[in-house]
């Protein structure tokens, strides 16, 4: 991977990973799956409206996605053998890069930490990925990522649909606009096996929590970014009081105090 690093410290990702193999993995709902059974308690009180143990999830699991997706795009405009896996990978660069500057911009208005790197289970689908070549490599590639895009779509719908927080709604506005795309562009690769991708998407194993948390950042560790490709196409997240030119609208509510 490939990393620079601004005045302010802060670090961009780009370029192709080129990752070790490892054994089959399943995707496993990216650890989402805990929005159904999660509670849904209040931890801060915000201008936006109540933020839950959820939202916050949810927020901190789309970065998360970003952080593993985002390089796999590079992967599949470099080493994919049709046009349509590197339109594909184009797809996955640009959509990430516009979700990961949406939590980014939300995450300290909501005194949420995100994390820098991917949990285990999604670097292990990077290494699966990348580890194969040729037509393997375009087939793996199309058929984890319709998998584990599939597995979230359900999830952002029912945030979408339970939030009572703004900036969490306009993330998964977002989110659920992006993820559709990239659901569309992998299957029009011609390499989605929907019967597999259905029954591994459906029927997960289950994993231990360390295998699909990604760890916190360490302390003054300087925040990665994802950036943009030189003509993004995404629409930026839309922040409910926010002034079309991005700046705050005037007489601010104080920040959320955390319960």
């Amino acid at each position: 991977m490939r990393f620079s690093r601004n005045a302010t410290g802060t670090v961009f990702v780009g370029g192709a990973l080129s990752l070790t193999l490892v054994a089959l993995a399943y995707p496993a709902m990216l650890g989402l799956d805990k929005v159904s059974t999660a509670q849904d308690r209040v931890i801060a009180q915000t201008q936006w409206g109540p933020l839950t143990e959820q939202d916050r999830d949810f927020v901190v699991k789309v970065r998360a996605a970003g952080l593993w997706e985002y390089p796999l795009g590079f992967s599949g405009v470099k080493n994919g053998t049709t046009e349509e896996v590197k339109e594909a990978g184009r797809h996955l660069i640009d959509g990430h890069a516009a979700l990961d500057a949406a939590c980014r911009k939300i995450a300290p208005m909501l005194n949420i930490t995100l994390p820098n790197v991917a949990s285990p289970q999604q670097v292990a689908f990077v290494n699966q990925i990348n580890s194969s070549t040729g037509r393997e490599f375009d087939s793996n590639f199309a058929n984890i990522l319709r998998i584990t895009h599939g597995s979230i779509f359900n999830t952002i719908a029912k945030i979408r649909s339970t939030t009572k927080n703004s900036l969490v709604r306009s993330l998964a506005d977002m989110a659920n606009n992006t993820v559709l795309d990239h659901i569309t562009v992998m299957e029009k690769t011609g390499f989605v096996n929907f019967d597999q991708a259905l029954f591994q998407q459906t029927t997960p194993p289950k994993l231990p929590d360390s295998d699909l948390t990604p760890p916190a950042p360490q302390p003054g560790e300087p925040m990665v970014v994802l950036s943009p490709p030189a003509n993004p196409t995404s629409t930026p997240i839309a922040i409910p009081g926010e002034q079309p030119n991005g700046n705050p609208a005037a007489n601010p509510s104080p920040s959320p105090t955390t319960g």
